[in-house]
C-alpha cells in the first residue's frame, strides 16, 4: 500500500464500517487490513494492490478518461490542440510527493491539471452527458434496476488529485473561495452505475469531487461545502431524516429520495491502494477494465472500442519494454506528438501527424517477431501464418482510429480498412519524410505509392472527401457544383485509393495530396481543387462530388505500368539440388509492407516426352516457364496449357514423394538415418512451402473463370 494521505482523508468518510477490514491490533497499537480485504490484479500491463470495502452509495466519481467516451475530448495528439480549439482533456501522470527523506517520489494515485475551476466542473458535466448518451444502447433501464435490485457487481475507484493552474478567487478578507486543489476516486470500472447511483441521490460527480451546495444539504444559501467529512455526514442525516418520514410504499419506484436509495446505500467497492509500480498505474487501471468493453455486445462504439485495442498493445509493449513510456503515451493520445524524439521543431501540423501515424502503423503491423507475439496475446489472433482477413481488419481499424486523435474530427475507423493478407509479416517503411515524399511524388513511384497506400485515405477521410462504404446506397447523397441534390455512386476506399493510382490520373493525384497537406498546414481549412496540371485552384473548394468525378470509379480497374528494378544475381544453390530458378523482376512500385520470398516453381526436371515443343534449353528459362511468343495464344490453347500444367504438377508432386519414400528406406542405416543436410533441406522446404502458397490461389482463380452450373 502506498497511497498519499490526501487519497486515504478523502475516502476515509466513504468508507462504511471500517473496522470490517481491520485486524487486531499489534504490540505497537497498529492494526493493518485484514487479508480478505486485499487482493492483488494482475494486468498484462503491471500488478496492483485493491481493498475490498463497503462504501457509501453517492460515493466515486465518473472518469473523463474513460475510453467508451474517448472521442469527445480533442485529443493531446492533435498539434493543433492549444490553438484556441475545443474542448480537451487535461493528460493524467502519475502522482509525486516528497516522501521523508525530502525526496521526490511516485505513489500509487494520478494527478492532473485543468485551467481553473470552472474547467474542472465543465468536463464533469461533458463526460456526464456523454455517459448518458451511451448508456441509451442499453437494453435495460440501469437507474431503475439499481433502485430495485442494488449494485450486484463492485465498480473500481482509483485516487485522483486535480489541481487548478489559476489561483483560486479570494474573499474580501484575502482567503481563498475555493481549494487550489481536489482528491477524488475515480471509476475505472463501473461509470455508469457511479453516475446511476449519483443520479438517485441527486447529486452529480463534480460536486462530490469539487464540493457540495448547501442547498443540497437542507441549508439556506449558495455557499459550497468543499470537505467530504463535513457534507457527507449533513447528507446521511438528511437522507436518515427523509427516510424515516417517507410513508411505507412496497415499491420503491414511487418513494421518496430516500426510498428510492435505500438499496444502493451501501455499495461493494474495491479501491486501488498500491501498485509496485506507480510510474504505469494509469495503464494499469484502465487494462484491468479493458477486455471486458472492447469486444461487442458491451457499450462501446466502434471508434472508441478500436482506440481501446490500440492502447492495450501500446500498454503490454510499455509493460514488457520494448516501448518508452513517452512514445506510448504520445501514441496512446495522452501527450503532443513534439514529444517524440523524432520530432523536430521544423516539422508542420502534416509531419507531425503523419509521423504519429507512421509509428501506430508500425507498431500494429510490426516486422519484429517478438512484438508479433505480443500482438498477437493482447489481441487473441491466430499464428501470424494464419492471421485472417478480419483480424488485418481489426488492427487497421485500430490504426485508424488512433491516428484520427491527431485531427480534429475522428472518422469511421473503417477507413484504414485497406490492406490484404500480404502484411501478415508485418509493415517496413523507407522512413523517409512527409516532405520528401510529397516532392518526389511525380517521378519517383515508390514515393507516391507510399502516400497512397498509408496516408491518402486518411487525409481524405480527415475531409470528408472520402468514407467508409456503408453498404447501401441509402443517404449517400451529396451537393453538386451548382447546389444541386446528387446521389453518390457506392465505392470502397480501396477503390477510391485506386483511383488515384491510375496513371494518367497521376499527376492530379499528386496534386490533390499537396492540396491536402497545404490544407492541414493552414488551420485545416477546406482544401482547393487541383487542375490537370495538379496545380491548386484557390477558392474552388475540393468536394466529394468533385473527386468522383475526376477519380471515377472506373479509374479502379486499371493498372499503372511500373519499372523494373534490377535484382541481385541468386546465391549458388546447394549440393545436389538444381539451381533455384530466377524469380521474377519485382515492379519499382511494389508496395512498402515486407514480401515474401519469391514464389518458385517446384524442383524436378519434367519427363522428355511431355516437354513442349517450343521448350527452350535447360538453364535458360526456368522450369514451367512460358515463352515469349510473337502471336498471344487463343482462350482454347491457354485452357489446355492449365490443365496439361496442373497435371504436370500432380505427377511430379507424386513423384517426390515416392522418391523420398525411397530415400527413408535405403537410409534405415543408423549411419545415414538423416542423410540431408540441413541447408540442403532448407532449401527444399522453402521451395515445397512457396509452390504451396501458389497453389492455395488456383482453386479461386479457376473457380472464378468456371462457367456456372
Amino acid at each position: 500500500m502506498n497511497l498519499p494521505r490526501g487519497a486515504l482523508e478523502n475516502i476515509a468518510p466513504f468508507v462504511f464500517e471500517p473496522e470490517d477490514t481491520l485486524g487486531e491490533a499489534d504490540a505497537n497499537g497498529v492494526r493493518r487490513l485484514k487479508g480478505s480485504a486485499v487482493r492483488r490484479v494482475h494486468t498484462d500491463a503491471g500488478d496492483m494492490v485493491v481493498a475490498l470495502v463497503r462504501m457509501h452509495g453517492v460515493g466515486g466519481v465518473q472518469w473523463g478518461h474513460n475510453e467508451r467516451i474517448s472521442s469527445i475530448w480533442r485529443s493531446m495528439a492533435d498539434p493543433t490542440v492549444g490553438h484556441g480549439t475545443e474542448r480537451t482533456l487535461a493528460p493524467v501522470r502519475p502522482w509525486k510527493g516528497v516522501v521523508g527523506d525530502g525526496s521526490e517520489t511516485c505513489l500509487a494515485a494520478l494527478e492532473s491539471v485543468v485551467p481553473n475551476r470552472h474547467a474542472l466542473m465543465m468536463n464533469a458535466e461533458d463526460a456526464a452527458n456523454a455517459l448518458m448518451r451511451v448508456d441509451r444502447v442499453r437494453p435495460y433501464d440501469l437507474e431503475e434496476d439499481l433502485v430495485l435490485n442494488g449494485q450486484q457487481d463492485p465498480a473500481m475507484y482509483v485516487p485522483q488529485q486535480v489541481r487548478l493552474d489559476e489561483e483560486p478567487e479570494r474573499d474580501s478578507d484575502g482567503n481563498p473561495l475555493y481549494p487550489a486543489a481536489y482528491w477524488g476516486w475515480m471509476a475505472v470500472r463501473g461509470n455508469n452505475r457511479t453516475q446511476k447511483r449519483q443520479s438517485i441521490f441527486r447529486l452529480s460527480s463534480g460536486e462530490v469531487l469539487a464540493g457540495v451546495p448547501v442547498e443540497k444539504l437542507g441549508r439556506n444559501g449558495d455557499g459550497v461545502i468543499f470537505d467530504p467529512h463535513v457534507w457527507l455526514t449533513e447528507f446521511s442525516i438528511l437522507l436518515n431524516k427523509e427516510y424515516a418520514e417517507a410513508t411505507d410504499d412496497l415499491d420503491p419506484t414511487n418513494g421518496s429520495r430516500a426510498r428510492r436509495a435505500a438499496a444502493i446505500a451501501v455499495v461493494e467497492s474495491h479501491l486501488v491502494i498500491g501498485t509496485p509500480t506507480p510510474q504505469r498505474l494509469f495503464r494499469i487501471v484502465q487494462m484491468n477494465n479493458r477486455r471486458d468493453h472492447v469486444h461487442p455486445p458491451l457499450e462501446f462504439d466502434p471508434i472508441n472500442r478500436s482506440r481501446a485495442l490500440g492502447r492495450s498493445v501500446l500498454g503490454m509493449y510499455v509493460a514488457r519494454r520494448v516501448m518508452n513510456e513517452k512514445t506510448a503515451e504520445v501514441l496512446s493520445g495522452l501527450a503532443p506528438i513534439r514529444e517524440l524524439p523524432d520530432a523536430t521543431p521544423d516539422m508542420e501540423v502534416s509531419e507531425l501527424r503523419d509521423l504519429r501515424s507512421m509509428k501506430l502503423l508500425l507498431e500494429l503491423f510490426p516486422a519484429d517477431a517478438h512484438r508479433r507475439h505480443l500482438l498477437r496475446r493482447a489481441l487473441s489472433e491466430n499464428p501470424p501464418s494464419q492471421l485472417s482477413k478480419p483480424e488485418i481488419d481489426q488492427r487497421a481499424r485500430t490504426w485508424s482510429a488512433l491516428t484520427s486523435e491527431s485531427y480534429p474530427q475522428p472518422w469511421n475507423p473503417r477507413v484504414g480498412q485497406v490492406f490484404g493478407l500480404k502484411v501478415r509479416e508485418g509493415i517496413v517503411l523507407s522512413g523517409r519524410r512527409l516532405p520528401d515524399l510529397l516532392a518526389t511524388a511525380d517521378t519517383d513511384d515508390a514515393a507516391f505509392e507510399e502516400l497512397v497506400a498509408y496516408r491518402a485515405a486518411h487525409w481524405l477521410a480527415s475531409f470528408g472527401i472520402i468514407e467508409a462504404d456503408r453498404g447501401s446506397l441509402d443517404g449517400q447523397e451529396m451537393i453538386g457544383d451548382a447546389g444541386e441534390r446528387m446521389r453518390r455512386s457506392r465505392r470502397s476506399v480501396t477503390n477510391s485509393l485506386q483511383a488515384l493510382r491510375h496513371e494518367k490520373s497521376r499527376i492530379m493525384a499528386v496534386g490533390v495530396l499537396k492540396a491536402l497537406v497545404a490544407a492541414m498546414d493552414d488551420g485545416d481549412r477546406k482544401p482547393w481543387q487541383v487542375g490537370v496540371s495538379g496545380r491548386e485552384m484557390p477558392g474552388r473548394e475540393m468536394t466529394p462530388f468533385w473527386f468522383d468525378r475526376e477519380f471515377p470509379k472506373e479509374n479502379g480497374t486499371g493498372r499503372r505500368k511500373t519499372a523494373v528494378t534490377p535484382r541481385p544475381a541468386p546465391a549458388p544453390s546447394a549440393p545436389g539440388f538444381p539451381p533455384d530458378p530466377e524469380p521474377a523482376p519485382e515492379p519499382a512500385l511494389a508496395p512498402a509492407y515486407r514480401m515474401p520470398p519469391p514464389e518458385q516453381e517446384p524442383p524436378g526436371k519434367e519427363p522428355p516426352e511431355q516437354e513442349p515443343a517450343e521448350k527452350k534449353p535447360v538453364g535458360k528459362e526456368p522450369v514451367g516457364k512460358e515463352p515469349v511468343e510473337a502471336d498471344e495464344p487463343t482462350v482454347d490453347a491457354l485452357v489446355t496449357r492449365v490443365e496439361d500444367r496442373i497435371r504436370r504438377l500432380h505427377e511430379t508432386s507424386a513423384e517426390a514423394g515416392e522418391l523420398l519414400e525411397r530415400l527413408r528406406r535405403q537410409a534405415g542405416g543408423a549411419s545415414h538415418a538423416r542423410p540431408i543436410e540441413r541447408k540442403r533441406a532448407d532449401g527444399a522446404v522453402r521451395l515445397v512451402t512457396q509452390t504451396l502458397s501458389r497453389l492455395r490461389r488456383l482453386p479461386e482463380l479457376m473457380e472464378d473463370l468456371t462457367e456456372p452450373e
